[in-house]
């Protein structure tokens, strides 16, 4: 790639200071009063605007998400009972054309039960439908999907994730299958992710680190092109699964942590964890464990005491963890990347069905900080709104949708709360990345002083992003 040309940042605020910005190249080269530009440089007037570094959300899903966003949206906050549900999936079967799969993501039991391929043949029996749940954990096909992929017949594709009943029936229930399910359907390529980089741009989202756990380097084809071609302007890490740790990384993207899954109620053998953890140290890289439940944070640490940790080690979610657990942690030297939108999105619903000795414990932030253990911020999107500012302002808040506070005792403020966001990808909850000379110029400018849009009630909005010194939005 050329170097990026010059650019200079006037009138923006910089650490509380009114100061002008240089960039020459990939990297931040002045900061001060009264610089203006040098020879030549392209100028923007933040008209007294914050000029920050770029968020990176240190949890998200980018094929999940773009692929969400050409899909029924059926959760509690889109559809309020059955009668929604089949209203919007019916809306769905009306305007495509014949042949196409509706696909229905954000799905909960709360909505219309404990679907299985009979429910969804209620609401749409003609046309093959997947419905995704919330969790992102399962998928749930009525009969004519389940026919169209032969999952009932004599020759029929088989795979762990299918459940069955007694007489070896596909219930429509597929667990932890989306690799596989893709291989599977009709003419379905990777979704366009040009819109959500552009979307992240409106963020100031510079960049991502994508913790699917992918089993195959193919699966990680479309982000690659994206990254190289700029759909993708975002810096991308990437996780993939334990089969992966020792492959090299496709072009445009980064090795972050191997990612391994812990699922609660099909809990994997300890040795198995173990074996896991020491392929990925192996082979030079940490581990990021997804951990939702507190017995699933348990039997991590004790694979961790057996395999041995290693800096960068992540716990993903940490959705429960309660104060007995935290010198584990920080005996580890472990980062929670946890995810404070959950309780801006499904505050009111954690309050109403957790258990009421988990619910002072729900995505903490404050107190393990304060504990001594290194905490980093993400989105988890599509499972929630790649919106990282809506996350910051439920981290500061502890705000539920009806307005209620969740939590109050983990609120932090609103600028640590930003700070969660602008670690660098390989030491999240390390110290914030700054904008000063010798910096990567992966910035965000907004559009008022710090303060100002922290306490604003909107979400921000970027006015400009820049990555590696370029303009690359809004």
């Amino acid at each position: 790639m050329p170097e990026a040309p010059g650019l200079c940042f006037r009138h923006v605020e910089v650490d509380g200071r009114l100061v002008d910005v240089r960039i020459a190249g990939e990297r931040v080269t002045g900061v001060g009063p009264g610089l203006g530009p040098a020879g030549g440089a392209a100028v923007i007037d933040g008209h007294g605007g914050a000029l920050v570094p770029g968020l990176h959300d240190h949890h998200i899903h980018l094929l999940a998400t773009a692929a969400a966003r050409r899909s029924v949206p059926v959760g509690p906050r889109d559809v309020r009972d059955r009668v929604g549900l089949a209203a919007a999936l019916r809306a769905a079967d009306a305007a495509l054309p014949p042949g196409r799969w509706i696909r229905a993501v954000g799905y909960h039991e709360s909505v219309g039960g404990d679907l299985d391929r009979r429910g969804v043949d209620a609401l749409v029996p003609g046309r093959p439908v997947r419905i995704q749940h919330r969790s992102g954990a399962r998928w749930i096909l009525n009969s004519a999907a389940v026919e169209a992929l032969g999952l009932d017949g004599g020759d029929r594709p088989d795979h762990a994730g299918i459940e069955r009943d007694g007489a070896g029936r596909a219930t429509g229930r597929l667990h932890r299958s989306d690799a596989w399910l893709r291989t599977l359907l009709p003419g379905e390529g990777p979704p366009d992710l040009a819109p959500l980089g552009r979307l992240l741009t409106r963020f100031g989202v510079t960049g991502v680190t994508d913790t699917t756990p992918y089993t195959r380097l193919a699966d990680l084809a479309p982000l690659s092109a994206a990254v190289r071609s700029g759909a993708l302007p975002q810096r991308v890490v990437v996780t993939g699964g334990p089969g992966l740790a020792g492959s090299a990384p496709p072009d445009g993207l980064e090795w972050g942590p191997v990612k391994i899954v812990i699922d609660d109620g099909d809990y994997p053998r300890l040795d198995e964890l173990c074996d896991g953890i020491r392929a990925a140290h192996g082979s030079g890289r940490p581990v990021a464990i997804h951990c939702v439940t507190r017995t699933a944070l348990v039997l991590a640490l004790a694979a961790w005491d057996d395999a041995g940790s290693r800096t960068g080690d992540r716990v993903e979610h940490g959705a429960v963890i309660a104060p007995d657990l935290y010198p584990a942690l920080r005996h580890h030297r472990l980062t929670v990347v946890t995810q404070p939108g959950f309780v801006g999105e499904r505050g009111d619903e954690y309050a109403r069905d957790v258990d009421a000795g988990d619910r002072a414990h729900l995505y903490p932030c404050r107190s393990l900080a304060e504990a001594g253990v290194a905490v980093a911020g993400s989105t988890d999107a599509p499972y929630s709104n790649p919106d990282p500012w809506r996350a910051i302002a439920a981290a500061s808040t502890r705000r539920t949708p009806s307005g209620a506070v969740l939590g109050a005792g983990e609120a932090v403020s609103a600028r640590r709360a930003l700070g969660l966001f602008l670690a660098d990808p390989h030491a999240p909850g390390g110290a914030a990345r700054t904008v000063s000379p010798g910096a990567v110029a992966d910035l965000c400018l907004l559009p008022a002083g710090l303060d100002e849009v922290l306490a604003g009630p909107a979400p921000a909005r970027a006015v400009s992003t820049t990555r590696r010194g370029r303009v690359v939005g809004p």
